[in-house]
């Protein structure tokens, strides 16, 4: 699902760039801010009340965080949170280099909470748990577009 976000978010702002709003008139842009609208989906899990089962909710974020990881309420807090940060700094043009980097290494650190999660067959919202072999890929995409996003900044600062 969050795939799929990302894709129909960054397509609509790529189509909004084509129709002529300048801030989206490349691809990089257009990733950087649909990048952004799945943080925001996916860090208002972290937020939500166990009793919610329509979406994922915090009850379910806790759950995937490994055994080795100390205060895991308080880090399904700080995660969504940092989220949210790297959310609003990748569609700000003068913080989006540095929030591509910082979720870059967001999404590493996450790496073995996905892991646990589908190794410990972890379910969200009722669900069926998300296979490995999905995961995986789908953090190295998230890696992929914020170090891409990051990387816009830069070459326009040589220019």
């Amino acid at each position: 699902m969050t795939v799929i976000v990302l894709l129909v978010a960054t397509l609509a702002f790529r189509l909004l760039g084509v129709l002529g709003v300048g801030r989206f008139g490349g691809w990089r842009v257009s990733a950087a801010h649909g990048l952004a609208v799945m943080l925001v989906m996916t860090a208002s899990a972290h937020f939500v009340p166990a009793g919610v089962t329509f979406m994922p909710n915090h009850a379910d974020m806790l759950a995937m965080v490994p055994p080795f990881v100390p205060l895991p309420a308080l880090m399904v807090y700080l995660t969504g949170v940092l989220e949210l940060a790297g959310a609003a700094g990748l569609v700000l043009a003068g913080t989006r280099r540095a929030a591509g980097v910082c979720l870059a290494v967001l999404f590493v650190l996450l790496l073995p909470a996905n892991i646990y999660a589908a190794v410990a067959d972890v379910a969200f919202a009722g669900g069926t748990a998300t296979p490995l072999w999905e995961r995986i890929p789908e953090q190295v995409l998230y890696i992929g577009i914020a170090v891409w996003a990051a990387a816009g900044e830069r070459e326009r600062a040589r220019v």
